[in-house]
């Protein structure tokens, strides 16, 4: 009975983890990064301070996601360079007398980013684009809608590039 009871439970140990492997997910080509330098994003739109927005959205996604570290620049072994390259409004619901006023709008912002290598900023170990949405309803003031939502959009663009960084995809 005791032999049968400490086999049930040896192969119960070795099948439990079956599967799993310890350590990170992280892309090959960037398994020895570990710490993330993020200077401030550039803004290739006309809405104000959106490249502030984007900066510290990606800043809150790095260290929510907790692949990478942030540090300051000579501590990095990449810095992480973005671009807020569009931010595109689409209307989703009408006034139902008139069709040219909307009622609710979406914003889709595009994020184009690059890590480079930090001891050779010429090498380029990842880049791509990452998009994000926000729904929004308009209020009064369109312009007070649109950057109360803005930084929704950043956040979601954030995440999605941060998960193409710590996951491949």
């Amino acid at each position: 009975m005791r032999l049968i009871f400490s086999a049930l439970l040896a192969a119960l140990a070795f099948t439990s983890c079956a599967g799993y492997q310890l350590g990170g997910a992280k892309p090959a080509v960037l398994r020895d990064v570990t710490r993330i330098t993020v200077p401030m994003f550039q803004n290739d739109t006309l809405h104000p301070r959106a490249e502030a927005l984007a900066t510290s959205a990606a800043a809150e996604a790095i260290v929510l996601d907790g692949t990478y570290r942030i540090t300051k620049l000579d501590d990095a072994d990449a810095i992480l360079e973005g671009i807020v390259h569009r931010i595109d409004y689409t209307p989703l619901r009408t006034q139902r007398l008139d069709t040219l006023r909307p009622e609710e709008l979406q914003n889709t912002v595009t994020l184009l980013w690059k890590l480079r290598d930090a001891r050779n900023p010429t090498k380029i170990l990842a880049s791509g684009s990452a998009t994000g949405t926000s729904r929004f309803f308009v209020d009064s003031n369109l312009q007070t809608s649109r950057n109360n939502a803005l930084p929704d959009a950043l956040q979601r663009a954030s995440e999605s590039m941060v998960s193409r960084l710590a996951n491949g995809f």
